[in-house]
């Protein structure tokens, strides 16, 4: 074993709170385990974390330029897509220095803006009209298609982006099913101008009206999917768009609070203003919060608010760290209001099937 896969340990708890939580997330996404263990091995501050991984971005990313310029598309992309997992997972959570956080986020999206063309099959990078705003998106449809596709809406989670949905896509392509990868309010390119919503049935609405007006995609045949909070937002969504048909979702958020202490030390002071001070406040605070309904739910009461509430502005990241708190979680047990939400879901999807026993990459 390397020297580098032996460290498993930081004398910066948060580091060593990564390298122990993320590996598989980050390996089954696209970060090589070699430089994982490579990156990782080398950083002993928090603070470091987003530049080390920016610095080996760098390198996939300068792989893919040159392999572009030699005529080398196919492998150009890949070194693309790799690049820009990686600047993703620099500014994962990196919200106590937002401008390295945004400057790695730019990099990610421009790495993988530029790998579309070069996919098998390729991709395309979309607009939706949502609100009087604008939300992105990648599209890509199977090859060989000849009629119009399926299409299957994929929700990422909290501080996920439609980029890491990269290796979730291809086995729907394989099986002729057209992918539209989102960043929904709050997520990816819009969570520093649109604050995060409850009621994502919201912009499902917007994208199943995107979706009409394709000529080249079936608006009879949509699902939707989700993961982590995704995998929250992927059934409401299908149980007030009557336009969704089947719906997929992999470890969506309930009962948080019993979770809460679990988490990795990075994933707790992301919701926060401030990770020093706590901002958002304590675990006693965050179970009280989540003890409340989801907005938007049937029977939704108003969230009871965290301490230091005022330092969050009405849009941008600052806000969508406060109000992530408030509006991710499903409540702690399925009141009426729930079951009756929950058998809407599976009326509109027409079915239900459950599958336990995996974990949360």
């Amino acid at each position: 074993m390397s020297e580098a896969a032996t460290k498993t340990k930081s004398s910066d708890p948060r580091v060593a709170a990564a390298i122990a939580h993320w590996a598989p997330r980050f390996v089954s996404n696209g970060v090589l385990l070699a430089d994982f263990e490579e990156v990782t091995a080398g950083i002993d501050r928090w603070e470091d974390w987003c530049r080390a991984w920016c610095e080996r971005a760098k390198v996939h990313e300068a792989l893919g330029r040159e392999a572009l310029v030699q005529g080398h598309k196919l492998s150009a992309g890949e070194h693309l897509v790799r690049a820009a997992m990686y600047y993703h997972f620099a500014k994962f959570v990196f919200v106590h220095d937002t401008k390295q956080m945004r400057e790695a986020h730019t990099r990610s999206v421009e790495c993988y803006k530029a790998a579309l063309p070069l996919m098998r099959p390729l991709g395309e990078r979309v607009a939706i009209p949502f609100e009087g705003r604008t939300l992105y998106g990648v599209l890509r449809k199977p090859e060989k298609m000849s009629e119009r596709s399926p299409v299957l809406i994929m929700a990422p989670g909290l501080d996920s982006t439609k980029e890491e949905l990269h290796a979730y896509e291809e086995p729907f392509l394989a099986r002729g099913i057209a992918i539209l990868a989102i960043d929904g309010p709050g997520q990816g390119e819009a969570e520093y101008e649109i604050p995060i919503l409850g009621d994502y049935e919201r912009a499902a609405r917007a994208v199943c009206d995107w979706i009409e007006k394709r000529p080249d995609l079936a608006a009879s045949k949509i699902a939707m999917w989700g993961v982590s909070l995704g995998g929250y937002y992927a059934p409401r969504a299908t149980a007030y768009e009557k336009r969704i048909r089947a719906c997929i979702a992999l470890s969506g958020p309930f009962e948080w609070d019993k979770i809460w202490s679990g988490l990795d030390r990075g994933r707790r002071a992301a919701p926060r203003e401030d990770v020093d001070d706590g901002g958002c406040g304590g675990e006693d605070q965050m179970s009280d919060i989540h003890r409340d309904r989801a907005p938007g739910s049937p029977g939704a009461r108003e969230p009871r608010r965290a301490a230091g509430e005022e330092r969050f502005r009405s849009g941008g990241v600052a806000d969508r760290r406060g109000r992530r708190a408030q509006c991710e979680q499903p409540p702690l047990s399925l009141s009426k209001p729930d079951r009756r939400l929950a058998r809407r879901t599976v009326r509109a999807a027409e079915g239900l099937a459950f599958f336990g026993g995996a974990s949360h990459a």
